[in-house]
Formats: C-alpha cells, sequence, structure tokens
C-alpha cells in the first residue's frame, strides 16, 4: 500500500516558495504485532481511561487535555484552543540558514521524513533548492510544528526528493566530553592497528537494507506459521557462556578474527 502524506504546505527559500508534502520515512506497519489477552477466557484485553477518583470508564468526547498548575487544579485546552496558536511554522518550511552536511552530527536526528513537491507547477523550484544544496553539500535549518511541537528541522537532498529531519534540541543531548573526557589518549600500536584495519576489509561490503534484518523478528513469523499448523516449538537450550574478567591477548585476538574471517570467505 502506497504511503500517504501526513502533512503538505510550503518550501521557502527567500522569494522562492513552491507547495510540498511530507510523507513519514519510516514504518513499522510490517512489525509482528501481538494483542494481550485474558489467559482465563481467550478475550482481549482492552485499555480505556478511566476516572482518577471514580474509577469510571471516560468517553472520548469528555476528554480534555490539563496543564497541572497545582495540586489537583488544572487549565484545560479544547481541540479549538490548540488551532489557535497559529504560527507561519504550521504550514510553512522557511529554510533560515544554511550548514555544512558533515557538521550535523547523527545524534542531534530524531525522525525522518520524506518531502517531495505536491504540484507540478512546483517541481522547478524545488529542484533548484535541493540541487544547490546536494552541489554545496549543504543542510537547510529551520522550524516547523509537528507533533503539536514547534521543531527545530533540517532539510537534506536526496534523490529527486528532500528529507526532513527533526532535530533534537540542545538540551536533550548530553555533552559528550561527560562521557568520554575520562578516556586517556593513547597511540594505537603499528602492528595491532594493521591487524585491526585487516580485520575491516575482510568486512567490508556494499551497503544493502538486508543487512539491516531483524532476525527476531524472522523468527517469530516462523514460529507463528508452525502453530498455526498446529506444531510445537520448543525453546532452544542456552548456549554456554564464557567465562569472565579473562585478560585478553589483544594481538591473539585480531589475528584469530581474521582467520575466522577468511575462512567463512
Amino acid at each position: 500500500m502506497a504511503a500517504r502524506s501526513f502533512w503538505s504546505g510550503y518550501l521557502k527559500l527567500s522569494l522562492v516558495t513552491c507547495p510540498v508534502e511530507m510523507t513519514p520515512a519510516v514504518t513499522q506497519a510490517e512489525r509482528v504485532r501481538f494483542h494481550t489477552l485474558n489467559q482465563a477466557t481467550g478475550n482481549r484485553v482492552v485499555s480505556q481511561y478511566v476516572d482518577s477518583v471514580s474509577g469510571k470508564p471516560v468517553a472520548d468526547d469528555d476528554q480534555l487535555r490539563g496543564y497541572p498548575v497545582g495540586e489537583d487544579d488544572y487549565v484545560t485546552l479544547t481541540d479549538d484552543e490548540f488551532s489557535a496558536v497559529a504560527l507561519e511554522t504550521t504550514r510553512t518550511i522557511d529554510i533560515e540558514t544554511f550548514v555544512p552536511r558533515a557538521e550535523v552530527g547523527l545524534v542531534w536526528r530524531d525522525r525522518p521524513h520524506f518531502l517531495a513537491p505536491s504540484e507540478p507547477v512546483g517541481e522547478e523550484a524545488f529542484s533548484v533548492i535541493r540541487e544547490a544544496m546536494a552541489a554545496t553539500k549543504m543542510v537547510g535549518l529551520s522550524k516547523l510544528v509537528l507533533y503539536r511541537r514547534e521543531r527545530p528541522i533540517m532539510v537534506e537532498p536526496r534523490g529527486k526528493g528532500m528529507v526532513v529531519w527533526t532535530l533534537r534540541e540542545a538540551d536533550e543531548v548530553r555533552d559528550e566530553k561527560q562521557v568520554f573526557g575520562g578516556i586517556k589518549p593513547a597511540a594505537p600500536p603499528k602492528d595491532a592497528m594493521a591487524l585491526a584495519l585487516s580485520v575491516i576489509k575482510e568486512r567490508t561490503v556494499e551497503w544493502s537494507e538486508d543487512l539491516l534484518a531483524d532476525r527476531v523478528q524472522a523468527s517469530l513469523k516462523k514460529i507463528i506459521a508452525r502453530k498455526k499448523k498446529g506444531r510445537k516449538v520448543e525453546a532452544p537450550k542456552p548456549e554456554a557462556k564464557e567465562e569472565g574478567g579473562k585478560v585478553i591477548d589483544l594481538m591473539a585476538a585480531l589475528r584469530k578474527s581474521l582467520e575466522s574471517d577468511k575462512r567463512k570467505r
């Protein structure tokens, strides 16, 4: 089933504007999903919102968002009041600044979305902005209201289209110096580096999405297929664990890894 766009608006660079639409770049539609069942009856267990005092279920139409301002005291907002937040960034991706693509580390990237022209009349302007970024190896930074928040975003060219990444905010990413600061700088031995580079070379392959296959999901599908046919499923015996705390001979381990990789090929 073709992916549907969930946002439409405009891409703007200075005085150049074109209509665009955005589609989530990731999906979990193919994931194996389970329902929670009542073991005694076999019926599905459903979740629902209940009143914290009366314990009675609350209908969807009676649910209201509340911002806590004190104990048991809330400021409530309706859907219409949420819609009153009419920021320009609700419908326009206005590229304000550009930065080199290589300078935006992966740790800042949150969620990807595909961006494409929504009307033929805007394809030329869209392609000009895309190709200009690609030629200069730049990405555009902007703000956009998504998922009820104004979020920092990054726009980068990709093939015939673009990708819009929501970005994590500055206070969401820890300072790496707090984690890496205690690691002592050391120049690795040349012979160890040579062996490590050889191991990397032996294990280097061309990129393919098949490298990201989830073996757990594949195994679950096989188990479900067997159970549908009434076949018994037995859990595998646990493998013997290696003893921990051993001092590792780095050179010997690297040589063993390299020999093992060569045998597999």
